[in-house]
């Protein structure tokens, strides 16, 4: 080998290495680089094309795929940016969409049999103005059927795994989105919540996720407080970009909130020195997993050396397992009784658990679930008098294993349900705030931590500035080794 040959050998080495290192930059990083022609659209798919096809077999994150389109996308981004012209503020950024997400031209299963050559003629409004600011569509990622608990399996794709610890779950119903930013496939990615489905996943695979008050991010299920969807990211910063390009009113939409995306592009940084932080480690006595009790509680003092006054403080959230339990049951009810019907075989006994119960509800039932919210908002509104952010743990327990469907038990104490080990999560989904779940460290087993901001209704934009406070103080924490 002639020396030239070794240096040429040598350089290429380095470049690959250079395009490898592009799916660990952030978001907002190669946004960044994009803008000043530094990075090409192009450069930037391939780059996470590789990482997808080394790291994807081994988590099942990312269940479609649809190369040539992402392509072509990446390439008309690449000549409007050869004229100066970029088509947004997530201009030549990869993503894939949740499945639960019509994505026209796209297969769409919902995590279900029944729809599993389904390819919808239409996007969701999510995916329209995802695709509309400038972002390259490069497939689907895996949730539960129908988006049903927070484990992500279904009888189409298969189970998908923590990248963490490949025996353990990665949460859900967004669990394919946040492995493949936890994994380095994609630097952002959305999602959606009723119980935790942005939180829960977010917390078990060292992700940020940021459910935003109903109505942030329009859809069809803003009349229905409980579900919302949302961006998922690596950070903070991150998180609020996508946000940027998915907030905002839509006039077929009345209950969207009128402040526009754009306000969320701004810089993050705050002076958070005497806001009110109202702490619980354990809400209304409900058991956490020692684990996760005390990695929060490790988190404390930074709160406290932020200069945020910490107390010990909770809402009066009486009422809220019944709450949710019920509009919970009703929207299932309203989606799914005619696919019940039709095909109960091919539905999930969980996802038949909730129709069943939609069916039997009263409109005794419905009220009685309504005055109880009314009542819940007022009192939350009151707490929020008196702080300013509620703090808790993400999550009531660890990933656990993937091949158990959810949690029965917690510190010795029996689950009621199949969603009652997230109650942590949900019973914030009642209260019609927004909240977000950053990384907050490791289980002595190195199973990542959440921990979760909840802010006073409709102040998404704080909940995102004092979030970044805390991970700018704490730092990153390591990615996954796969």
């Amino acid at each position: 080998m002639t020396r030239r040959t070794a240096l040429l050998l040598t350089a290429a080495a380095q470049a690959q290495v250079k395009r490898e290192e592009l799916c660990f930059l952030s978001a907002t990083e190669l946004a960044r680089r994009l803008r000043k022609k530094d990075l090409s659209a192009r450069e930037l798919l391939e780059a996470h094309l590789r990482q997808i096809e080394k790291v994807n077999p081994k988590v099942n994150a990312i269940v479609t795929l649809v190369v040539d389109q992402a392509r072509q996308t990446a390439l008309r981004a690449d000549e409007a940016a050869a004229k100066n012209q970029f088509l947004g503020p997530l201009h030549g950024l990869p993503i894939a969409h949740k499945d639960l997400r019509d994505t026209k031209g796209i297969r769409t299963t919902y995590g279900s049999p029944i729809f599993k050559d389904h390819i919808p003629t239409s996007d969701a409004l999510i995916v329209e103005r995802i695709r509309n600011a400038g972002a390259v569509t490069l497939g689907k990622t895996n949730t539960p059927e129908f988006g049903a608990g927070s484990q992500t399996f279904n009888a189409v794709f298969g189970a998908t795994k923590n990248p963490y610890d490949l025996t353990k779950t990665c949460g859900g119903s967004s669990g394919g989105a946040a492995v493949a930013l936890a994994a380095r496939m994609l630097p952002i990615a959305d999602g959606s919540d009723t119980g935790g489905s942005l939180r829960n996943p977010a917390a078990f695979c060292g992700i940020v996720g940021f459910r935003p008050s109903p109505g942030r991010v329009p859809s069809a299920a803003n009349w229905n407080p409980l579900s919302t969807s949302g961006p998922m990211a690596r950070n903070v910063a991150d998180t609020a970009l996508l946000l940027s390009a998915i907030a905002g009113p839509d006039p077929r939409y009345p209950l969207s909130l009128s402040e526009p995306g754009a306000r969320f592009a701004q810089p993050l940084t705050r002076n958070v020195k005497g806001i009110k932080i109202a702490w619980s480690a354990n809400l209304l006595g409900l058991p956490f997993h020692r684990d996760i009790q005390s990695v929060f509680a490790s988190q404390r003092q930074l709160f406290s050396q932020l200069g945020c006054v910490v107390a010990d403080a909770e809402p009066d959230l009486t009422g809220a397992d019944e709450i949710f339990k019920t509009f919970r049951a009703l929207s299932f009810y309203q989606q799914h009784a005619d696919k019940a019907a039709k095909h109960r075989s091919q539905i999930k006994a969980t996802v038949l658990e909730e129709v069943d119960r939609g069916a039997r509800l009263t409109t005794a039932d419905i009220a009685k679930a309504e005055a109880a919210r009314a009542l819940l908002h007022i009192r939350v509104g009151e707490f929020f008098g008196r702080h300013d952010y509620f703090v808790l743990p993400t999550t009531q327990v660890p990933a656990f294993d993937v091949n158990q469907p959810y949690v029965t038990e917690i510190e010795g104490i029996k689950m009621g349900s199949y969603i009652d080990w997230m109650r942590s999560c949900y019973f914030i989904t009642v209260t019609a705030c927004p909240a977000i779940s950053v990384p907050c460290g490791f289980t002595p087993d190195g199973l990542p931590v959440g921990l979760q901001i909840v802010g006073r209704p409709q102040d998404d934009w704080g909940v995102l500035q004092i979030a970044h406070a805390f991970e700018t103080a704490r730092g990153l924490d390591r990615p996954p080794v796969i």
